[in-house]
């Protein structure tokens, strides 16, 4: 058995980002990985799981004609696998091979930590075999994952989504705490196993080389645990050495950074499934051509022109996927053919970014008014012409006991800042009510602030009073900061409110 799985049995366990000893096929040297070939899908197949893979490859015609892209634009499906996500290949590719080493025995319990996708191919697989499954998940991520995870019989934990993943609150630090504790338990490990890579070497980048019948100048691939786009880039750099391989990473993560010799460090991002605040052992930087990166405006506002232009019913990383493949392909010419992995479906995000409330309120899009008349006056009014009430931020180590000190000096303030230490230009907030919590805990106010909930930012000379209103329409308060992204102050509702009714 060349992985070494985290299992009951091995009380230590192995951190993600330890270094991968995965050997690819190769004439020199014995390959301790079993490959398998590509294989169609049978006319009947025998449960759902029979499914996975066999995507389809769909030429783009609109948006690429819109921004003035000349080649051939094709992206592969992937939200087609029954799951909904890419994720379905390493979910059965990784039970399947943990069933061979033994590993996986009637009565075992799956736990991942995971994202979200990972963890609804593993639960898809466990209801199918008839094994446990625990997802241990951020509490970033939607709900409907959660709807999805729970349908499929999994137990769900979540976890803190500012924990780094050395943190024993973080979606790994308690998925390798249950591991230990649970009789029969096993973590698969996505960002450790190597039939993660594997999968999509044998079947994902087979099938595109396949479906393009070798004639492909350039495949772009988002990252999140990079296995998708190391096996993509590993087979490619085998058969096919003249495609271009461009890789994708959001603003905010860390892995684009360790291609570029860069750690700047994390910061909040939106969009899910994609990007780290470590470097997963089974991601290989150096494969890629170029990295590129993309921001949460521009991933969202592609997916939902992918649905709308193209009728391609995707996610957000999807979106992302495409937003950093239209840079990429101008480099291209009518004659060349670009490929880009679309990694999942919409279901996931039905109340995030497909809602058009929801972009909206955390500034994505500016809000449309059906009548000019119902606009009002002083919505598209500059914000520095709003009244902005000091913050108070507490630094990184602050108990409750110093956030319920400031509260008692300060009684008009309605919720305060925590910088955190974990994020460069995001922060967290905690309210009255929070304090209360903490003071009926078992810990008490002495309990350290962690993981405190997001607020909304907004810079101070770009914004607009009608952004503020509609970010404050949902959240408790938006940080209001200056160019450098430091914070000016602190605007809610009840601020803005005194300010409308003094100026109409």
């Amino acid at each position: 058995m060349a992985y070494r799985y985290n299992t009951f049995e091995d009380p230590h366990g192995t951190l993600p980002d330890a270094v991968m000893k995965c050997e690819w096929p190769s004439e020199t040297r014995k390959n301790p990985h079993r490959h398998n070939k590509s294989t169609t899908r049978p006319p009947i197949c025998d449960t759902i799981l029979d499914v996975v893979g066999q995507t389809p490859l769909v030429r783009l015609n609109k948006i690429p004609e819109a921004e003035g892209i000349e080649c051939e634009m094709l992206v592969k499906c992937e939200f087609f696998n029954p799951g909904g996500s890419v994720k379905d290949r390493i979910a059965l590719r990784m039970v399947e091979e943990a069933e061979k080493d033994g590993v996986l025995k009637p009565g075992s319990t799956i736990i991942e930590p995971t994202s979200g996708n990972t963890g609804i191919g593993l639960a898809l697989a466990a209801a199918v075999k008839g094994y446990k499954c625990i997802i241990v998940i951020p509490e970033k991520m939607s709900n409907e994952k959660i709807d999805v995870l729970r349908g499929l019989g999994a137990r769900i934990i979540r976890s803190r989504t500012s924990a780094g993943f050395t943190d024993p609150d973080s979606h790994v630090g308690i998925a390798m705490k249950l591991c230990k504790e649970i009789p029969g338990a096993v973590i698969l490990d996505q960002y450790r196993n190597p039939y993660n890579p594997i999968a999509h070497f044998d079947t994902t980048a087979e099938e595109i080389l396949q479906q393009c019948d070798g004639k492909l100048d350039m495949v772009v691939v988002s990252a999140g645990t990079g296995g998708t786009f190391t096996g993509i880039a590993k087979k490619f750099r085998e058969k096919l050495p003249s495609c271009k391989i461009v890789a994708l990473d959001p603003h905010g993560s860390i892995l684009a950074d360790s291609y570029e010799k860069s750690r700047p460090g994390v910061d909040f991002y939106e969009v899910e499934g994609i990007g780290y605040d470590f470097i997963p052992s089974v991601l290989d930087v150096n494969l890629a051509d170029s990295w590129l990166r993309t921001d949460d405006t521009e991933s969202f506002e592609m997916a939902r022109r992918l649905i709308r232009d193209e009728g391609l019913l995707c996610g957000g990383s999807s979106g992302a996927a495409l937003a950093g493949a239209l840079r990429a392909a101008k480099t291209l010419n009518k004659s060349q053919r670009c490929v880009v992995v679309l990694p999942d479906g919409v279901r996931n995000y039905m109340t995030k970014f497909l809602s058009s409330e929801w972009m909206v309120e955390r500034n994505f899009a500016k809000r449309e008014f059906s009548e000019p008349a119902s606009k009002p006056s002083w919505y598209d009014k500059p914000l520095r012409s709003f009244p902005i009430q000091p913050a108070v931020v507490l630094p990184p180590g602050a108990t409750f006991a110093h956030a319920k000190m400031e509260f008692s000096n300060k009684p008009h303030v309605s919720c305060i800042l925590v910088d955190d230490g974990r994020y460069k230009t995001s922060y967290g907030y905690i309210s009255k009510t929070d304090v209360l919590k903490a003071m009926t805990s078992i810990e008490g106010t002495k309990k350290k602030i962690e993981g405190p909930s997001r607020v909304p930012v907004l810079p101070i000379d770009e914004g607009t009073l009608g952004q503020l209103y509609d970010i404050i329409l949902q959240a408790p308060a938006c940080v209001i900061v200056d160019a450098n992204r430091e914070v000016e102050g602190l605007a809610d509702s009840s601020m803005f409110l005194s300010f409308i009714e003094a100026i109409e």
